[in-house]
Parts: C-alpha cells; sequence; structure tokens
C-alpha cells in the first residue's frame, strides 16, 4: 500500500492544486496535513515585529478551517497541527509509513530552512519530498530563459513572456480523494489565544473585510466580474483611498494560495470573450505578472533581497534605525495626516493599496531617513496579504537598491494626499480627531493659527501631533 503526504503550506485550496493531483497518481492512500508553524505563529523578526500578526493569522485560521470542510464534502479529513512544522511532519511519516511528503517547494530563507531540514530526516527512513508548484501563473520550464537569466528590468520580462509563453489551464479538483483511513486524531482548529495572540478581544469583528479561504476567494473573483463588473472600471478606480470597489482583494487569497493565478487568469479571458475587455481588465493580468516577475528574482537573488544593499549591492545612503521615530509612522502618529490615516488604515484592517503603500514606504525611506528594512519587516507582520518576494522585492525598489533601479523615488506625500483624497474624506475617517478643520488646512494642520484651531476645537500638540517634519521639508 503505497502512502503520501500532503503537506499544505501556501496553497490552501482544492482546484488547481498539483501536490494532490500528483499524489493522487502513485498513491493508494493520502494523508492532507497543515502545520501553524512555531516559526511564523510565534516568533519575531529580527527588529521585534510579530513575523505573522493577528489579522492575518485570523485569515489563515479561517483559510484552513475551509480547507478543511472542503476536504469533508470529498470524504476526506485535514489533519491540523500545531509546533515545528519538520518535526511534525517527520513524525507523521515515520508512524504512517508514507512513501512520499508532497509539497509546495519555496526558495526563501525560513521556508527553505524547513524543508530541507525536513528532506534531511526524511532520507533517512527512506521517504524523500516531491516538490510542486503552484504559486506562480507560469511554469518556469514554460519560460525561454533560465531562473538565473531572468531579466532585472520588468519592461523586459514582460516583452519576453506574456505575448509567447502560454498560461496553462488549472488542475480540477479530483473527483475521489484516497484519504488514509489510519487511526490519526485530525487534531483541532486553533484559535488566536492558542496561538499566543493577545488582546484579540478588542479586534473589531469587521476590522478586515475578507474572509480567508477558497470558497471565499472564489466567492470574490465571481462577485468581482461576473456579479458586479468592477473590473471594467479597475484601472481608474485602483488607486481610490475610500470604498471596497477600489481594489480587487484579490491578493490576500493569492497569498495563502486559496486562488489560483491561473485560475484567475483563465477567467479574466472568459470574461474578456463574453463581455469585452479594456485596459482594467488587462491591468489585472499586468498585476500577475508582476507576481511572477518578483518570485523568480527572489529565486534570481535569493538572500540578497533581504539585505540592506539589496541584490546589487547598493549602499549610497545611511539609514537611521531611530526606533522612537519608526514608531511614530507605524502608529499613525507622525502629524502629517494622510501618512497617519495610511497608517492606521493597515492597522487596523491589514490591507492598503499599492499607491498607499508606495506613499507610506517612501515616506519613511526617503523623508525620515529610516532603515527600508524595518519598514519591510512591519509589513511582512500587518499585512493580511503578505507575499514573501513581492513584499521585499517592492521595497528594495523604493529604496532605491532593487535590481531594477538606482535612485530613491521621492514622494511628494501633500501632492499625492490632494491628488488621491481630494476632498479629505479619507483622512477624516481615519484621523478623526482632525475632521472637523476645513479643507484649507487639514491637510497641513499644523499651519493652522490658534484662533482657527479654537474654532473648530481642534489643538495641535493636544489633541493631534505637530508634524515630524517641518513644512518646507514636507512640500
Amino acid at each position: 500500500m503505497n502512502r503520501a503526504i500532503i503537506w499544505f503550506r501556501q496553497d490552501l485550496r482544492l482546484h488547481d492544486n498539483e501536490a494532490i493531483v500528483e499524489a493522487l497518481k502513485y498513491a493508494d492512500q493520502v494523508l492532507f496535513v497543515y502545520v501553524f508553524d512555531d516559526k511564523f505563529f510565534k516568533e519575531n523578526t529580527s527588529f521585534g515585529f510579530k513575523k505573522t500578526d493577528a489579522l492575518r493569522a485570523k485569515f489563515i485560521i479561517e483559510s484552513v478551517e475551509d480547507l478543511r470542510k472542503n476536504l469533508k464534502l470529498h470524504g476526506a479529513e485535514l489533519v491540523v497541527r500545531v509546533g515545528k512544522a519538520e518535526d511534525i511532519i517527520f513524525n507523521l511519516a515515520h508512524s504512517y509509513k508514507s512513501s512520499w511528503v508532497y509539497c509546495n517547494r519555496e526558495r526563501t530563507r525560513d521556508e527553505l530552512e524547513i524543508q530541507d531540514e525536513l528532506e534531511r530526516r526524511l532520507w533517512t527512513i527512506g521517504q524523500e519530498i516531491r516538490y510542486t508548484r503552484g504559486k506562480m501563473l507560469y511554469y518556469t520550464q514554460d519560460l525561454p530563459f533560465p531562473i538565473t537569466h531572468t531579466p532585472d528590468s520588468f519592461v523586459s520580462f514582460r516583452k519576453e513572456v506574456e505575448r509567447i509563453v502560454p498560461v496553462r489551464l488549472p488542475l480540477e479538483v479530483p473527483l475521489e480523494l484516497k484519504s488514509v483511513t489510519a487511526d490519526i486524531e485530525p487534531g483541532e482548529m486553533p484559535n488566536l489565544t492558542d496561538l499566543d495572540y493577545k488582546n484579540t478581544d478588542s479586534m473589531s469583528s469587521n476590522s478586515s473585510s475578507l474572509l480567508g479561504g477558497e470558497n471565499a476567494g472564489l466567492s470574490r473573483l465571481r462577485a468581482f466580474l461576473w456579479d458586479t463588473d468592477q473590473i471594467l472600471d479597475y484601472f481608474e478606480k485602483k488607486n481610490c483611498q475610500i470604498g471596497p470597489e477600489h481594489s480587487s482583494k484579490f491578493s490576500a487569497y493569492l497569498a495563502q494560495g486559496c486562488l489560483s493565478p491561473k485560475l484567475i487568469y483563465h477567467e479574466i479571458k472568459r470574461y474578456e470573450e463574453k463581455k469585452g475587455g479594456n485596459q482594467s481588465t488587462y491591468q489585472i493580468i499586468v498585476e500577475l505578472l508582476w507576481r511572477d516577475y518578483f518570485r523568480l528574482i527572489g529565486k534570481k537573488y535569493g538572500e540578497k533581497i533581504f539585505l540592506k544593499s539589496g541584490p546589487l549591492g547598493i549602499m549610497s545612503k545611511i539609514w537611521s534605525e531611530d526606533m522612537n521615530l519608526f514608531h511614530k509612522w507605524s502608529r499613525g502618529e507622525t502629524g502629517i495626516p494622510f501618512i497617519d490615516a495610511n497608517m492606521r488604515e493597515l492597522n487596523a484592517t491589514g490591507f492598503l493599496s499599492h499607491r498607499a503603500r508606495q506613499n507610506v514606504a517612501g515616506f519613511l525611506i526617503n523623508d525620515l531617513n529610516i532603515n527600508w528594512q524595518m519598514g519591510a519587516e512591519y509589513f511582512e507582520s500587518v499585512l493580511i496579504d503578505y507575499d514573501i518576494c513581492s513584499n521585499w522585492c517592492n521595497w528594495n525598489y523604493i529604496a532605491g537598491i532593487s535590481n531594477d533601479t538606482k535612485e530613491h523615488r521621492n514622494i511628494n506625500i501633500l501632492t499625492q494626499a490632494k491628488r488621491y483624497d481630494p476632498k479629505a474624506e479619507y483622512i477624516r475617517q481615519w484621523v478623526p480627531e482632525i475632521s472637523s478643520l476645513p479643507d484649507d488646512y487639514i491637510f497641513q494642520p499644523e499651519n493652522t493659527s490658534e484662533a482657527i484651531q479654537l474654532v473648530y476645537k481642534v489643538i495641535i500638540g493636544r489633541d493631534y501631533p505637530y508634524s515630524i517634519l517641518s513644512s518646507a521639508k514636507l512640500t
């Protein structure tokens, strides 16, 4: 009796799951496993931020719960454990007497350490890991270049692949999963308290509009395309600050593998055939290409994307690591309303638009002169849609140390605020203590005279902090 373990990592779905399809080809019985790994749920980053903060942890728990329900509908069970994945998977493989462990291959440091250690241990008992794909739009074997020759420029990458490399069709959900019948305790689903998250009672039930899981992701895809046609004006609205329609919100589902990028691509192509395409439908595909590009750059440069000098070893600037200044940024207490609104939204929901991420990152790096790695690690902690390569490569880019640019991207925050929040509706939503100020003053409240402050009952320095930058530097 050939037995296999499917170790779910960031592929929390049944559709287009190569690990499931491949395991069922060779195994008579399959054990489905997910581990809430201590490395990601109980450890901190180098600057002391929790690797996975509560909002993303909640999304992951929901996604694993949904996976368990979907497996049960197919007559299978999901074994859930908390601890070190390399220990738990090895012990299950040993007691279950499996032949293979199937999982998605990861290429970044923490994930590599775990899978390499597990692979080493499995060899001692005559078992092996069989790696599968599923995080990217393209299969690397279909690309016209080896990973080490991935173009450093996104424009060059796009030109080389999008018109000549076909996107494979997503794999179907197998009809029969051949689940194990051995007497293995499935395990209880942990909650946030079980994973050592504190003070979660105060976390608002609507702090994130996103429910985790494959079913929620498929529902979001269907709604964004077919039910509402929101996709048709996505290009015009993607930089808006207020309203659920400004973002597809696919990113969190992609990050945890609840949605397949191939499925999104082919669903958009089907939509274009039936209803017509435009710049907006194409923009979603471009963003899927960016995900692939960053993942390939992460594979090409490896550990270098995490270094202060970046992939090319550029050290053109000395950054501070002033934690007091950093905390004012991270908590939304800079005295610059647009930045504070962005950071407060991020902390409350785990999400920001791409434009907002660029703005707050550029401000931290170029205006506050803070080490970009601190910002990247903070995003790693709090983003509900944290994707390793996309996050770190984007921070490389803003810091001017990426493979694609050598220039610092200086962003005028006031210009950005007035362009993307001209009526200050977004600022008033997230910085309510200054909401009574007129538009002429709300973007730079420290310039408000004492008389005006008294009229509108907003005292700068008491109700809202003074700007940590001078007005001259800000503009």
